[in-house]
């Protein structure tokens, strides 16, 4: 039985074989009902036990063999043939392509904007303790925000230092935290983080990104602190905005403002389409809190007050942007709904 011949004489076929008729021709000759294969497989019946069980393994390796190489030169020769076919005139195929979500764009921006002007990006933890969360700022055990309903607790031992752990209400809990890293100012750092709070509204979501500046010097004072949100609303919501600072309280911020601004939805009028604007209400659009940083705060920071002063705000960012120039976004929930037609706009 020549197995060894029959194998080279098949090699020596698939040589010269080009299309795929050839092939066909060349796989009945070998594989076919009369094929070469099933020729040699009915000479077994002349051998002896032993001698079917060797050359029956032996058939069945040449057997595939030939399957495999089969299959090989058929698919080169069909990537053969469509590369043959192809117009290079013809435009190329457009595959899906995903973006960032719009919170990842907007962060991106309003770091840029920020290290113009020497601020750092900082990050600290959004599983906090109630020390760094509230105790550092100057909110006594009391203190309405510390309420179950205003704050997300955690089921965990509470720990005899720092109290009971949270989802951190603000970014706030880090400014004690920056301090303390950095030991000698100047600091100028802003920190994007989450935040959570039983929240669910127009304007607030249970979960929302969070922008900190705090900036610690010698002889800071409001004027900076009105400078710089001035510059950051008109490089991020557009020129022609206004903002104001309204008189406020916070316990980690003295003295303490809201800041607020035109509102892009109504144009600062307080009415859309002749009726009350659902946003604003007024014309006017909360952006967030700040404030001079409470001596308090600072002495938990290891700073002096006498020596240094400074300012922080926090801004939400789902807010902020919703006020962008040519946004037009009337409803915060939309950034977190997961619809594929609103993300597919950035």
């Amino acid at each position: 039985m020549d197995i060894t011949n029959n194998l080279h004489d098949f090699n020596e076929d698939m040589i010269k074989i080009d299309n795929l008729n050839e092939l066909e021709n060349l796989n009945v000759k070998y594989l076919g009902r009369n094929g070469i294969i099933n020729k040699l497989f009915n000479e077994l019946k002349k051998l002896s036990f032993d001698e079917k069980k060797e050359w029956g393994y032996k058939l069945n390796e040449f057997k595939k063999e030939i399957l495999k190489k089969i299959d090989i030169k058929k698919n080169f020769i069909l990537k053969k043939q469509e590369e043959e076919t192809i117009d290079i005139t013809l435009p190329g195929k457009k595959y899906l392509k995903g973006s960032l979500h719009p919170t990842s764009i907007i962060i991106e921006e309003i770091i840029r904007i920020f290290q113009k002007i020497g601020f750092s990006l900082a990050s600290y933890p959004e599983v906090e303790w109630e020390h760094f969360a509230f105790e550092v700022l100057n909110m006594p055990k009391d203190h309405p925000a510390r309420d179950d309903f205003e704050t997300f607790f955690l089921d965990v031992k509470e720990n005899k230092k720092y109290g009971k752990m949270l989802l951190t209400p603000h970014t706030s809990s880090g400014q004690v935290r920056e301090m303390q890293r950095v030991k000698k100012p100047p600091i100028r750092m802003i920190n994007i983080a989450k935040c959570y709070r039983p929240n669910w509204d127009v304007v607030h979501t249970p979960m929302l990104q969070q922008l900190e500046g705090l900036c610690i010097d010698k002889n800071i004072n409001i004027i900076n602190l009105k400078g710089t949100i001035d510059y950051f609303v008109k490089e991020f919501l557009g020129y022609d905005r206004q903002t104001r600072l309204r008189p406020y309280h916070f316990q980690f911020t003295e003295p303490s403002f809201e800041v607020d601004i035109t509102c892009e939805i109504c144009k600062g009028t307080g009415f859309l389409n002749k009726e009350k604007c659902k946003v604003c209400k007024s014309g006017w659009l909360e952006l967030g809190g700040a404030g001079m940083v409470h001596p308090y705060v600072l002495k938990q920071g290891g700073l002096d007050p006498k020596i240094y002063t400074g300012w922080a705000f926090g801004f939400g960012i789902e807010r902020a942007y919703m006020m962008k120039e040519g946004f037009m976004l009337d409803d915060i929930r939309i950034l977190y709904s997961g619809s594929i037609e609103f993300l597919e706009q950035f």
